[in-house]
């Protein structure tokens, strides 16, 4: 996959500086970069239709590759006893300075605040002191699964997400897409119970 914008939403404290967190900032970018379809291609070719392609699938080989540095597939670090957990995490790992947790959006744009809103928590109640979140280009966008998070929805909402007032932390949302795309039908992604909203990504797609 190609890596075509890195939003910095959140960078406080003296963390961000570090060679640690820069080792693991690279760990997951080459994560993202090294997800393709089919797997095992080495690029990420997409069936250019409309909302034919499903996006569970997407993100198996970056998973795997963040779990073979040593990061934990499927959790969320422990919250004090009162307060309700926010569900697992797709990928966490564990610093120095404490957890770093990873999220890959394959829920629709409702999922996407919800993932967002559970990872500045974290940041906000120290259970986290790093976070991403990958979303789909505007590019790739109108290929995948009906009203899918993706990247133009939730940029009206950075300024308030910067606003956010943490000692310590630091948040970026990478913006991934396509290598290349495709007509063969053959190459669609499965989809899954990954999507439910409405039909209007035509509009997005002639708009380029």
């Amino acid at each position: 996959m190609i890596i075509v914008e890195q939003i910095q939403v959140l960078a406080k404290g003296d963390f961000v500086q570090t060679r640690e967190w820069k080792t693991i900032r690279n760990t997951v970018l080459e994560a993202v970069r090294s997800v393709d379809w089919p797997h095992g291609s080495g690029i990420f070719t997409i069936y250019a239709e409309i909302d034919q392609n499903g996006v569970v699938p997407i993100k198996t080989p970056c998973i795997q590759r963040l779990v073979a540095k040593g990061w934990k597939r499927e959790k969320m670090p422990k919250v004090a006893d009162s307060v309700l957990a926010p569900g697992d995490l797709d990928a966490l790992y564990e610093s120095s300075r404490g957890y770093i947790g990873f999220e890959w959006e394959t829920g629709n744009i409702s999922s996407s605040h919800r993932a967002v809103n559970k990872l500045l928590w974290a940041l906000f109640q120290n259970v986290l002191v790093g976070a991403f979140l990958v979303v789909p280009s505007d590019r790739l966008y109108p290929y995948l699964t009906q009203r899918v998070g993706n990247v133009r929805e939730l940029r009206p909402y950075l300024p308030l997400w910067q606003s956010y007032s943490i000692a310590q932390g630091v948040f970026e949302i990478i913006v991934a897409e396509h290598d290349a795309t495709t007509t063969d039908v053959r190459l669609r992604i499965p989809k899954g119970p990954d999507g439910n909203a409405f039909r209007w990504k035509r509009s997005t797609l002639e708009r380029g």
